[in-house]
């Protein structure tokens, strides 16, 4: 498929032109990456962001004491990097391919001077940009601010606005990987996923999860702590 084909696709590029489509071609660079290989290190400039044509990235930072604690993990279609990259400002954290991924990149320099060329282009991204944030706030506001079966709850709420079914989910992390983003261990995200299967809210088979009482999910995820 064309490169211009693919980025058709991409919400980030929603409502470009086919000639916008062209010029975004001239300055990308597509790049693939293997599992484990880094993209970028906490504090590296921000020379241009990058969008996941396949596989899957994940954000994170290290302590002090090397825990990693996953801030979010993206997939197809999904773009990172793009709002230091506009500041000009470094990267805030570290990224990482979590399998065999292609990224398109697109440099800042290159991003900027094709921007003043076409201003359209600029309003186009900047209403994809708004509603990509506003999904973003909502969800580190949930990660943060309520307790781990609560986070779960948004989380999972949030995996089912982004699938083709919103009742069917696949987890594409390890629990691990799982437990590490909603700033938990393991073991106690396996206690709270069998609970909410107890109580009917959820069936786990294997890395699927079907979500058998939405209205229960999303009164936990709203009140931030677990059901009695």
């Amino acid at each position: 498929m064309r490169i211009a084909d693919l980025m058709a696709d991409i919400q980030l590029f929603h409502g470009l032109t086919a000639d916008q489509f062209e010029d975004l071609t001239d300055i990308v660079v597509d790049q693939t990456l293997l599992r484990g290989q880094s993209i970028f290190s906490d504090g590296d400039d921000a020379t241009g962001f990058y969008v996941i044509i396949s596989g899957r990235v994940k954000v994170f930072k290290l302590s002090s004491e090397g825990k990693e604690q996953i801030l979010h993990i993206f997939g197809p279609g999904d773009a990172f990097g793009e709002v230091p990259m506009f500041a000009g400002e470094h990267f805030p954290a570290n990224a990482e391919a979590l399998e065999k991924s292609r990224l398109f990149f697109f440099p800042r320099t290159a991003f900027i001077a094709l921007i003043k060329r076409e201003p359209s282009l600029a309003m186009n991204m900047l209403a994809a940009l708004s509603k990509l944030l506003r999904q973003l706030t909502r969800l580190i506001e949930d990660l943060s601010l309520k307790e781990v079966p609560g986070r779960l709850a948004a989380y999972l709420l949030y995996l089912s606005e982004r699938g083709n079914d919103p009742e069917h989910l696949e987890l594409d992390i390890t629990k691990g990987q799982l437990a590490s983003l909603l700033g938990t261990i393991p073991e106690t995200l396996s206690r709270i996923l069998s609970k909410m299967s107890t109580q009917g809210i959820i069936q786990v088979q294997g890395k699927w999860i079907r979500l058998l009482n939405r209205e229960a999910l999303e009164d936990l995820s709203a009140e931030g702590k677990y059901l009695l």
